[in-house]
């Protein structure tokens, strides 16, 4: 059956921001999509960049993995499934947006899972393969030497630059960037407290959003 949450949360819909908004689904049905922003984020439910953000249908491409990683761009694609690198291209090229947004959080599972070196969830561990990408992350912010809240979080903040410099692997995005006509962005998102940190592109320090 069905999940009951599922069809609630339609039937709200339904009967509620669909009516309210109709104009704007029959003007994204006919004219297609422009969003100006693409969000690349972890797939983690408690991260919801359409809540946090406060965005509506057609306003932000959104993009989830595990950890929200950027692989670098891999020129042969026939190598493998490239599925984020595939929004990339089709955000850049097709649609053209001005501005990524790379968004890492807190109490990331895997970024703890890679650093704490958990046990394998299957054989295949296609969790760990994905995450073995950020040894370089790891690498630069060394052993676990003191409090580990604050050590954790210097992975986490060390995977969103990571995914950051990926990005500019991309060529089309590098010469976008280049142009001036795209910008790259950091950030990182408290989930026990709210608080948006957003990084500082002189300095790379992840500071808080204040109104």
């Amino acid at each position: 059956m069905f999940p009951q949450r599922l069809t609630e949360g339609y039937s709200s819909f339904l009967h509620g921001r669909l009516e309210t908004e109709r104009a704007r689904y029959l003007d994204l049905a006919a004219y297609g999509q422009h969003p100006d922003i693409m969000l690349i984020s972890c797939g983690d439910s408690r991260v919801a960049p359409e809540t946090i953000f406060d965005v509506g249908p057609g306003e932000m491409f959104v993009v989830r993995n595990i950890a929200g990683i950027v692989p670098p761009c891999d020129e042969d694609p026939e190598s493998a499934f490239h599925g984020t690198s595939a929004c990339v291209e089709f955000c850049v090229n097709a649609l053209e947006v001005s501005h990524i947004v790379v968004m890492g959080h807190a109490s990331c599972g895997g970024v703890a899972a890679y650093a704490n070196k958990t046990v394998p969830l299957s054989k295949r561990d296609f969790i760990g393969t994905w995450m073995s990408q950020i040894k370089p992350v790891a690498d630069k912010v060394g052993p676990r030497t003191g409090n580990y809240a604050e050590w954790i979080r210097n992975m986490e903040w060390g995977v969103v630059e990571y995914s950051m410099n990926n990005l500019l692997t991309f060529p089309t995005v590098r010469e976008r960037v280049e142009a001036g006509k795209l910008t790259i962005h950091g950030a990182y998102f408290g989930v026990a407290t709210g608080v948006l940190f957003i990084r500082n592109p002189d300095t790379g320090a992840f500071e808080p959003y204040q109104e």
